[in-house]
């Protein structure tokens, strides 16, 4: 579908602009709203009536023309003066990319949290929104189901990205004693489905699903559009407090290998997670062991704050499975790592998990050889 004519796309823009000049509601800055999450909600926030303005902040300008753009780095103090006048911040920059160093991953986020809540404050913002994931709760054998917001975070910081997001909590408790006046509400989408790529979402592009002997998975999923809608109940102050979101309960593994059509490979937890860690450690995979967890236990959550607030996800468990099916559709991962179509092909389905489950072995006979040469 090809785009608007610029001059039409201004007229428009201009238009809807003049028609709420007088709209009440809060000025909202969405940080991280170019790409993702954060232009989604950044062009629903925009084409409401209960919303006044948003301030779109990013390192590069967006496609929501309705937006008041400020370019710039969210870890830059200079990000307090871009928030003078918001009402509510949603921070939405956060870099949980499975390729990014973990080093330099984990100094983005907590730097860029740290930054936008201390700014927040010093411009008079009363509300900020911040995004973890319902990962914090830890996937353990002995969990409820489902959870409660409530509930303990008892995650450790062995998955992708999961010690940022504990630590970005831990700083999200911390706010509101540091800075008086300033509310903080989280966020806790279950697996997001909706043009991310994780861990998770990867799972499904395997050509067979591994479980570990043993373990009880249980799979709650998060549509990305039903995540927007959650973060603006929590900007308009219909629910605060801790949220998780996600489709109304779960599948179990049967059902999904069911649903999805695709076979299980199951081998004993030491064959596993001992193979992962080896994976990741020889930099084969881009995984850490800890990742297997949230594929082993369950970490479903019940989303009853939301519920009591009248909000209900637009989509189902199996509606969002179907929907992460068709978006990896020709892809190709074994244990985390992307293959080339001429790779999986050759190695074929199962074969190519056996391979790689075994290529740490390869690796050090090959380092070895060398080292003798």
């Amino acid at each position: 579908m090809s785009s608007p004519d610029p001059q039409v796309r201004a007229a428009r823009n201009q238009s809807t602009s003049s028609g709420r000049s007088g709209a009440r509601g809060p000025v909202v800055a969405v940080t991280g709203a170019a790409s993702g999450t954060g232009a989604l909600l950044t062009e629903r926030l925009a084409a409401s009536d209960e919303v006044r303005q948003v301030v779109a902040i990013d390192e590069r300008r967006g496609e929501c023309a309705a937006a008041q753009w400020q370019i710039l780095d969210v870890r830059d103090p200079a990000i307090a003066e871009k928030l003078r006048g918001a009402d509510v911040v949603v921070h939405l920059a956060l870099d949980l990319d499975l390729e990014t160093d973990a080093a330099a991953r984990t100094a983005y986020n907590v730097r860029g949290t740290q930054t936008v809540l201390t700014a927040a404050a010093a411009a008079g913002v009363h509300r900020v929104v911040l995004c973890t994931s319902a990962m914090v709760y830890g996937a353990l054998p002995d969990n409820e189901l489902p959870l409660s917001e409530d509930a303990e975070l008892r995650a450790t910081a062995e998955a992708t990205g999961v010690g940022d997001l504990l630590e970005i909590e831990r700083l999200a408790r911390r706010a509101p004693r540091a800075h008086p006046g300033l509310n903080v509400t989280v966020v806790r989408p279950a697996v997001l489905v909706g043009g991310v790529d994780t861990a998770l979402t990867r799972y499904f592009e395997s050509p067979r699903l591994l479980v570990v002997a043993g373990s009880r998975p249980a799979w709650q999923f998060c549509h990305i559009e039903d995540l927007c809608s959650a973060l603006e109940y929590a900007v308009l102050e219909k629910a605060d407090g801790e949220l998780v979101v996600g489709c109304d309960g779960w599948l179990e593994q049967e059902e999904v290998e069911e649903l999805s059509g695709i076979r299980r490979m199951e081998l004993p937890s030491t064959v596993a997670l001992g193979a992962a860690a080896r994976l990741h450690r020889i930099g084969l995979t881009p995984s850490p062991a800890g990742d297997l967890a949230y594929t082993m236990y369950p970490w479903v959550v019940s989303g009853s704050r939301l519920h009591d607030a009248g909000w209900r996800p637009k989509y189902t468990n199996e509606e969002v499975l179907a929907q992460l099916l068709e978006e990896v559709a020709g892809r190709h991962t074994v244990a985390g790592r992307r293959l080339g179509r001429k790779d999986a092909t050759a190695a074929g389905a199962a074969g190519a998990t056996v391979a790689l489950l075994g290529a740490a072995a390869v690796v050090r006979r090959a380092r070895k050889a060398r080292r003798r040469i």
